[in-house]
């Protein structure tokens, strides 16, 4: 058995641990995925470049409207493919082979298992090495969720860990899922030429979003993809060019490819965790303190393995706590999970920070909302934009801005103000007016909502 000073499973945000504190010291990475983990390889990287990809499409595609004559004359798939993944795949090898030869660590590319409090089998290449140390950190991330009636049929079918890599773009795809990862893809591929079915047993789509934001979205897509809303998947199977999915209702719904885009779960199960005294919630994240530990003395976990968000930059943020308190045991820092903000890369582009108008008012606050839609800014005006919308919701007594939701043009960069104003104390009237807004930036639909924000005084 090797030990060491500090062992981390998952080469994520956990492979941002390794900092000037533990020089000298010996630390143990363990992988059994891609080198880097979900957000460089499989999650927030490569389908934005996507993403970026698709927007230029789509730009060109509305072009004429702007009396500008343009077309899109093909898609190369292989050739987005591969500049993707021409970029992301050398990074990851990069620190794989970095940790590797590292001074003082010692990468383990393989599975990992817990067989005592401080102990775990790692399994590589079919061989198992045991591995002890002071301190661990699970940092183990999350895998694709996939419906028992999709693996009971046998059907092929894609997850968002191997659709960005298929060999050829299909005509069609069947998208089971409303969430995120089903809006993002959807996006995407319609974007790049592929006719999209979505099928999602929700009434509408994005339903953790605001339900402003989710009902206009909603209706948005239904005008671009072929959306099937509020009916459980009954039955899958293989048909002649591809797939079939028969609905509750009796639809069916045929695609040449399937995604299934159900959500994503914490790895936790495959670590045997009870062996090592590591308590999970019913959902199989990891319990942890404020401070990152779990309920087993010198373990840590953060990221998606325990953390509510499955976003990268609360596990970056949770990643640098954790990393202070490994070094510093008398000095114990907290999470600040109190304004986590978010963002949906599909079209149109989704926001939100803070509270639902539905949240804010279950909590019994006197709330003032108010909904300012782009096209009643210049910039909106000049875009002829007649969808997208910035909702802000403040409470009456104290001022202060506690949800902030965006539909629309870059709505992930436009919400960062708010974001800030939550996070720093900053009211209303201030925000507004303690501060110049630039015109004629787009940026001023952020200045006219909270203008439009009343107050008793």
């Amino acid at each position: 058995m090797t030990h060491f000073d500090l062992a981390i499973v998952g080469s994520g945000s956990g492979n941002s641990l390794v900092t000037p504190d533990f020089d000298g010291k010996s630390v143990a990475i363990i992988e059994k995925g891609l080198f880097g983990g979900t957000c460089l390889n499989v999650g927030c990287i490569p389908t934005k470049m996507y993403v970026y990809a698709a927007e230029v499409a789509d730009t060109v595609r509305d072009a004429s409207r702007y009396g500008v004559d343009a077309h899109v004359d093909g898609i190369r798939w292989p050739a987005i493919r591969d500049r993707i993944f021409g970029r992301i795949d050398p990074i990851s090898q990069g620190g794989e082979d970095y940790r590797v030869n590292g001074a003082n660590t010692t990468a383990y590319l393989g599975e990992g298992r817990f067989t005592g409090p401080k102990t775990l089998t790692v399994t590589v290449d079919g061989r198992e090495e045991e591995v002890s140390a002071d301190q661990i950190v699970l940092a183990s991330g999350t895998h694709a969720v996939v419906p028992e009636e999709i693996t009971a049929s046998g059907v092929p079918f894609h997850t968002s860990d191997t659709v960005m890599r298929m060999e050829q773009l299909p005509s069609s795809m069947v998208i089971l899922g409303g969430g995120f990862i089903a809006a993002e893809f959807a996006h995407v591929f319609s974007a790049l030429g592929v006719a999209v079915k979505i099928v999602a047993r929700g009434k509408q789509l994005l339903t953790k979003e605001d339900a402003d934001i989710s009902a206009a979205f909603t209706e948005q897509a239904e005008q671009k993809w072929d959306v099937h809303l509020g009916s459980p998947l009954e039955r899958a199977e293989a048909v002649d060019g591809g797939v079939e999915l028969t609905l509750g209702n009796g639809t069916r719904v045929r695609g040449e490819v399937l995604l299934v885009a159900t959500g994503r779960a914490p790895n936790s199960p495959s670590l045997d965790l009870d062996v090592a005294g590591v308590d999970t919630y019913p959902d199989g994240r990891i319990v942890v303190d404020p401070h990152g530990r779990t309920s087993a003395q010198g373990i840590w976990s953060l990221g998606d393995a325990s953390s509510p968000y499955q976003l990268k930059h609360v596990a970056n943020h949770e990643a640098r706590i954790v990393a202070h308190n490994l070094a510093h045991p008398h000095d114990l820092h907290s999470f600040d999970h109190r304004f986590v903000p978010q963002a949906v890369f599909t079209h149109p582009q989704i926001s939100s920070v803070g509270l639902t108008e539905e949240q804010a008012r279950a909590t019994g606050r006197d709330i003032t909302v108010k909904v300012q839609k782009y096209g009643d800014v210049a910039f909106g005006w000049a875009m002829e934009d007649t969808t997208s919308l910035v909702k802000l919701i403040a409470d009456k007594k104290t001022k202060l801005l506690i949800g902030a939701h965006f539909l629309g043009p870059d709505a992930s960069s436009l919400i960062q103000t708010s974001i800030q104003a939550m996070s720093f104390g900053l009211t209303v009237p201030q925000m507004a007016r303690g501060q110049y807004w630039i015109h004629p930036a787009l940026a001023e639909v952020v200045e006219n909502a909270l203008l439009g924000l009343e107050f008793d005084d």
